[in-house]
């Protein structure tokens, strides 16, 4: 599975829209929106405050 899905499924099972997400992460919706799409891919740094908003590893949530 690609990033962009784990995200979306990430999200989903928190019961979250793609605004409450960005909110609750400091992204821009635009932001979460382009990583869902697969349009962007995020940044290290972003890597690492998803793994930790989401309780799962690095690796998990870039799909290794």
């Amino acid at each position: 599975m690609e990033f962009k899905d784990i995200l979306r499924e990430l999200r989903q099972e928190k019961g979250l829209s793609q605004k409450e997400l960005a909110k609750a992460v400091h992204f821009s919706l635009s932001t979460i929106n382009k990583w869902e799409n697969g349009k962007k891919l995020p940044r290290y740094d972003a890597i690492k405050i998803l793994a930790k908003f989401f309780n799962v590893s690095g690796d998990e949530i870039l799909g290794l």
